[in-house]
């Protein structure tokens, strides 16, 4: 029988040790306070949801979940270099993170920006040297590229931006959080099956299942934004009141519902995939946390 927060803790000591033992510890250099800067926010805790996702669909798919360390450690440092530009003045302008000052209120703003900048090129190197073939390596490059960049995550970012001043259709909605928060998702769903050296209906079917739980995932944020408690979630709440949220265009009761929706569609794509109950108790609390 699964011992879910047994498995759970599992996955997240481990790469929190992988991180802090292979990324960005060379003090020696002249620019040392780069790197400390990057691991001031890369080292920053949290629930290390991507990464979990790279070792779980791995595992799910047969592969050996260790070995997906470089592309799980890759996706967190992207994710990581966009909550430090998220935090920027020029952007929302928000003091903490994780319930701690951000990064740019610690080593300014010119620095934040340096460390975003080279915590996302050095996800690259990280793909490109993991334990694989070169044809995965490949693919994986594209998948988290496509992910993160103008097509994904800033393309959303992007259109969040330019529709701040006005009032969003649900089309809109849909279209900025599909990007701007489920794309990095589904990087990291498709990343740990390509690990595993999966099957192309199976990177579709990891695919799938990440763009239903993103969706949930972000309406559950938006809904936390409104009935959570900032000293649980480590910052501000009520900060999204103006903003194109999905709370905003159906109301709290129906972003129940839609969540409950998304995640049950979210989970009809697993069956392609061994052993998910991990994966199916990861996206219930996922959608129901107060955290």
């Amino acid at each position: 029988m699964l011992d879910y927060k047994k498995q759970n803790q599992t996955y997240l000591s481990y790469i929190e040790r992988y991180m802090e033992e292979n990324c960005f510890c060379n003090n020696s250099e002249p620019q040392a306070e780069l790197f400390e800067a990057m691991r001031y926010s890369l080292l920053a805790g949290g629930k290390r949801l991507r990464p979990i996702f790279v070792f779980d669909f791995c595992r799910m798919t047969g592969g050996d979940w260790k070995s997906a360390a470089p592309f799980a450690a890759a996706i967190e440092m992207v994710h990581t270099y966009s909550l430090i530009h998220d935090d920027l003045p020029c952007m929302d302008n928000d003091d903490y993170r994780r319930g701690r000052l951000t990064n740019h209120k610690v080593y300014g703003e010119d620095m934040a920006v340096l460390a975003g900048d080279a915590l996302l090129t050095a996800a690259f190197s990280f793909l490109a040297k993991a334990p694989y073939s070169a044809d995965i390596r490949i693919r994986a490059v594209e998948v988290l590229s496509h992910c993160a960049g103008e097509l994904g995550m800033v393309g959303g970012q992007v259109l969040d931006i330019k529709s701040e001043q006005r009032e969003c259709t649900e089309q809109e909605v849909l279209d900025i959080q599909s990007r701007k928060t489920g794309a990095l998702i589904r990087a990291a769903c498709m990343l740990g099956v390509l690990a595993a050296n999966g099957t192309e209906v199976q990177m579709d079917a990891a695919g799938n299942f990440a763009d239903h739980l993103g969706l949930a995932f972000q309406i559950r944020d938006d809904m936390l934004d409104v009935i959570g408690n900032a000293q649980e979630l480590g910052k501000a709440t009520g900060a999204d009141t103006d903003k194109n949220t999905f709370v905003r265009l159906y109301g709290l009761e129906t972003c129940d519902e839609l969540v409950r929706m998304h995640t049950n569609k979210a989970l009809e794509y697993l069956y392609l995939f061994k052993d998910t109950e991990f994966m199916v108790e990861t996206s219930r609390f996922l959608t129901t946390r107060r955290v």
